[in-house]
């Protein structure tokens, strides 16, 4: 039996009871485990959470153990030991990741330690890499692996070959440090903290859920309250004019909706402002929506969970599953939205499943023979031609018309570039914000000037991308307060940017090594701003300038 493990404390400022917060299992190894507890501390107000010292079979060993026994609304663990998790458990697991900054940092930290840098990722590898090492003058060997002794090996074939320093998560460092190489940390605390985000997000619905098995009542909750309206959606080209005049007439009605986007043109958004616009679910209040909008994405999820994550399950229905059973993300969005992400990933079984709720107005909990009568509108959305999709046999020819009453068609970033510098400037601003930074009186000016760098590249991600770029950017000018934002300095920092201009990418030199006394100072004291730029939490830098002093 694995051995019992100590919780850290909840201290809840606001006099909640303990009893009524979000648990949440924290699973890691390794260093790790550490910048966990730290991010621990800021969210200890939120949530029980309980730190699981343990990887892989030891780790789900000790969760199904205690499950029979303790409740768990979700599990926060990241790289191969998360996705082992993941594949094996019912409970949720939110994996975290490392940002394409963190891996930038990393790559920056490992640059002075030597020129020879190797990168292991869990499974996949990443192709961006490729631009980054020719711009910024690094020799970096990139291996993927599936196990440890797959790991093991690529550590030991990477040292042959001459690399010295080796970048990667929790499992990689320890073993290249074993193997007698610098074992470089590629997680930021800005990542954990956004896993915790996730976790905590996804707890209080698990807990909405719970708490609908004892009734048909459905208390409101801010997760399930839209965040979005249709002011957010930016822009005053004609295409997004377009957009807007249907958002608000699809919010009339109804029907099914499905909006086909690239990926980060603002799919949920469109369906948040759709749900909130609609007659029925403007509250008194601001006019917020005061119905339920619950989104999931059916590509995210197992397709083993999906089923009773969307239909929910009868006690006993499956090992593991809940005592007294769990309502469904259907019976969670009674009388408001659900939203289907990515629809097009869905299986043909859950397929047919989906069709008949759509038809019948009720759900049936796996394991179950009584049906329950739901009042749900259905908002679907995709990245793929779900048309080729049912051509090729893929996707349901009935459902689709089922679900596409409704058609929203959201445009590429590259396809309104009279709307990228407009959106580049709100996004920089915010960005700035979040880090306490005021922006430069001349910031407009300056975004201007580099309009047509920005103008000039494809944007595969989207706004999603030009929003995380623009954080990037950020933090950058932030650590220099009197840098003006031209398009040399743009490239410097997103050398992505040079392909689509078709000219040279300047090299950046990595960040001066300085200790976190000299970053605060840099930042006149602005902890938050320098607790950024070093990729650590407040909490951690707390305690290095305590460390310092003492």
């Amino acid at each position: 039996m694995a051995r019992p493990l100590p919780s850290f404390p909840s201290s809840p400022s606001n006099g909640r009871d303990t009893n009524d917060l979000p648990v949440i299992w924290t699973v890691s190894v390794s260093r790790l485990f550490d910048l966990f507890r730290d991010i621990t501390l800021e969210f200890d107000h939120q949530a029980n959470i309980a730190p699981i010292q343990l990887g892989f079979e030891d780790a789900v060993q000790h969760i199904r153990e205690r499950l029979a026994t303790e409740r768990c609304d979700a599990v926060i663990a990241a790289g191969s030991n998360g996705a082992y998790l993941k594949s094996r458990l019912s409970v949720p697991v939110i994996i975290a990741k490392a940002s394409g900054f963190d891996v930038m940092q990393a790559l920056a930290r490992a640059r002075k330690i030597t020129p020879h840098v190797g990168v292991i990722t869990y499974q996949a590898s990443m192709p961006a890499l490729a631009e980054f090492q020719a711009s910024f003058d690094l020799n970096i060997e990139q291996r993927s692996y599936a196990t440890e002794e797959d790991a093991r090996a690529q550590i030991n074939d990477l040292k042959a070959s001459g690399i010295k320093a080796i970048v990667g998560a929790g499992l990689i460092t320890d073993l290249a440090e074993e193997a007698g190489l610098a074992g470089v940390f590629v997680y930021s605390a800005a990542s954990i903290r956004q896993a915790f985000n996730d976790a905590l997000e996804l707890a209080r619905l698990t807990q909405l859920q719970l708490e609908s098995t004892r009734g048909r009542g459905y208390p409101v909750i801010d997760t399930l309250r839209v965040k979005h309206g249709i002011n957010d959606l930016r822009g005053s080209s004609d295409a997004m004019e377009a957009i807007r005049r249907s958002v608000t007439l699809f919010a009339r009605s109804p029907a099914t909706v499905l909006i086909h986007g690239e990926t980060g043109s603002g799919k949920e958004l469109a369906a948040q402002a759709i749900h909130r616009e609609h007659p029925v679910a403007q509250g008194t209040a601001g006019g917020k929506s005061n119905r339920p909008f619950v989104a999931v994405n059916c590509g995210a999820i197992a397709e083993s969970l999906l089923e009773s994550e969307l239909f929910g399950y009868d006690e006993g229905a499956f090992t593991g599953s809940r005592r007294g059973g769990r309502a469904g993300l259907f019976e969670a969005a009674h009388r408001g939205t659900l939203f289907l992400d990515e629809i097009g990933e869905m299986p043909l079984a859950l397929q047919t499943r989906l069709l008949r709720v759509l038809e019948e107005r009720e759900v049936v909990r796996v394991g179950s023979t009584r049906p329950i009568a739901v009042d749900v509108r259905i908002i679907s959305a995709t990245h793929c031609d779900l048309e080729q999709r049912v051509r090729e046999g893929r996707f349901r020819a009935d459902l689709f018309y089922r679900i596409s009453v409704l058609r929203l068609n959201l445009p590429p970033l590259r396809a309104r570039p009279d709307d990228l510098v407009a959106l580049a400037e709100w996004c920089l601003k915010h960005a700035l914000a979040s880090l306490e930074v005021r922006p430069h009186a001349n910031l407009h000016a300056e975004v201007v000037a580099c309009a047509a760098l920005l103008e000039s590249y494809a944007w595969p991600g989207n706004v999603r991308e030009l929003r995380n770029l623009m954080e990037r950017v950020a933090l950058f000018l932030a650590a220099e307060p009197l840098r003006s934002l031209t398009p040399a300095f743009l490239l410097t920092v997103a050398p992505e940017l040079a392909a689509g201009a078709g000219v040279a990418t300047p090299v950046a030199a990595p960040p001066v090594t300085e200790s976190a006394a000299q970053t605060l100072a840099r930042f006149d004291g602005n902890r938050a701003a320098a607790a950024q730029y070093l990729g650590i939490s407040r909490t951690t830098l707390w305690r290095k300038l305590r460390e310092r002093r003492d």
